[in-house]
């Protein structure tokens, strides 16, 4: 090994420690960490030759971005005809019927993390703010009410389409959407599970009971919403999403058949529907900047032979089983940053050298996203747009109860993430 490719890896090392720590913008800083880092190590900026500075900005234009263009384009159109609301209004019902209180509620949460997976950006005072007061006259703790919205987030990033890690996860690992983010929902419902068992246990240590005058009158409210259309029409261009990801079609075209469904169906002109879906599409800048971004480190740590480096320290470990392994760093580096964006300084490197081991890559992705993705909410609730914007929406409810609520249905939930991760690696 070089001094160049040494100094190399050191500036690499230097950039993921200080990506870790949150003191420098997380994108800015992968960026120019890696960049400084390949040329450094030799790299020329353009060229003919077979790695350039150039080519490896290249490899971060994957094809999982053109999916994730298609699914914004379906949402875009999804939410400016209203049918997004009438979808919401009905997972609401459902839950209202299956539980009272904790079904409200859990279907709150569980709406608002659907929505937050597809739209990109998470926010569970969406629905809270009407699931929420009425959770609480039906008889739940407002803390758990709390609670139980916050998890929506579970949803939106493990489930989800956009979150900058999780692209680059899939794109490291050489998969695509589909079966992933259905795992991704099964993990994520588990914690609302749990969580949802242990508010009807409450109730009935408690011995609240509730009318179904009660009932009645608190559904009223959410029913007597204006609404654009009807609920089939509603969940008809959604089940041609779900169609079409099942039957392994290219999900953009999936996403704007699905898009053009709603256009029908709303009786749509041509003009105003494409706005609606670029208004859509608007929602990808974001995650595509850091997108780019972690993708051309990935390729700079690949290529000046830091993961090479990093796996040789690890090979005893990896030895054992490198998914439970990936899992575990996973797990770690989420709790110890709280943070899914901050997390993948670590994962990303060590995820290559997990998939250079013969790992399977699949396993290995799952693995690599859920350990971090669902533990980063233990401490807090979450980032910004989690729990602490639920708070304020439902009566009687604090951030420190709540929170501390949701911790055992957290752990739940990884573990269910940790067999789904070694059950994969086994098939």
């Amino acid at each position: 090994m070089t001094t160049q490719i040494v100094i190399a890896q050191c500036i690499m090392v230097l950039t993921l420690i200080v990506m870790i720590t949150g003191l420098t913008p997380i994108y800015i800083t992968a960026i120019t960490g890696a960049a400084i880092s390949a040329i450094v190590a030799g790299f020329p900026l353009a060229g003919s030759a077979p790695v350039t500075v150039a080519k490896m900005i290249n490899s971060g234009l994957n094809p999982v971005i053109a999916d994730m263009t298609g699914i914004l384009l379906f949402i875009g159109i999804m939410q400016a005809t209203g049918f997004l609301d009438v979808i919401v209004r009905d997972i609401v019902r459902v839950g209202n019927k299956i539980g009272g209180g904790p079904g409200v509620c859990t279907a709150g949460g569980i709406a608002a993390g659907c929505i937050g997976a597809l739209t990109g950006f998470t926010q569970p005072v969406i629905t809270a703010v009407i699931t929420g007061p009425a959770a609480v006259r039906l008889g739940v703790d407002p803390n758990k009410v709390a609670g139980i919205q916050g998890h929506a987030g579970h949803i939106g990033n493990l489930a989800g389409f956009t979150h900058p890690t999780q692209v680059a996860i899939l794109a490291t690992a050489g998969i695509g959407y589909g079966l992933f983010n259905v795992l991704g929902l099964i993990a994520a419902l588990s914690i609302f599970f749990m969580s949802c068992l242990r508010v009807i246990r409450d109730m009935h240590k408690r011995g609240v009971t509730i009318s179904e005058e009660d009932r009645l009158a608190v559904m009223a409210e959410i029913n007597n919403k204006e609404y654009k259309t009807t609920s089939f029409r509603a969940f008809l261009p959604f089940i041609v999403l779900v169609v079409g990801f099942v039957l392994g079609l290219p999900i953009f075209l999936v996403g704007l058949v699905s898009a053009l469904v709603v256009m029908v169906l709303a009786h749509k002109d041509m003009k105003s529907s494409e706005q609606t879906m670029m208004q859509g599409v608007g929602l990808i800048a974001t995650p595509l900047v850091a997108t780019i971004g972690f993708l051309f480190m990935s390729t700079v740590i690949k290529q000046i032979g830091l993961a090479d480096t990093i796996s040789t320290f690890a090979a005893p470990m990896l030895s054992f089983s490198p998914i439970l392994i990936m899992f575990c760093v996973s797990f770690v580096t989420g709790f110890m940053t709280q943070s899914y964006g901050a997390s993948v300084a670590v994962v990303i490197p060590f995820l290559q050298v997990v998939l250079a081991s013969g790992a399977d890559p699949f396993a290995a992705a799952f693995a690599a996203a859920s350990g971090a993705s669902l533990i980063q909410y233990f401490l807090t609730g979450g980032p910004v747009a989690a729990l602490a914007t639920v708070i304020p929406v439902v009566p009687g409810s604090a951030l420190k109860p709540a929170n501390l609520f949701q911790r055992p249905s957290i752990l739940f939930g990884c573990f269910v993430a940790l067999c789904i991760s070694m059950a994969l690696s086994i098939l």
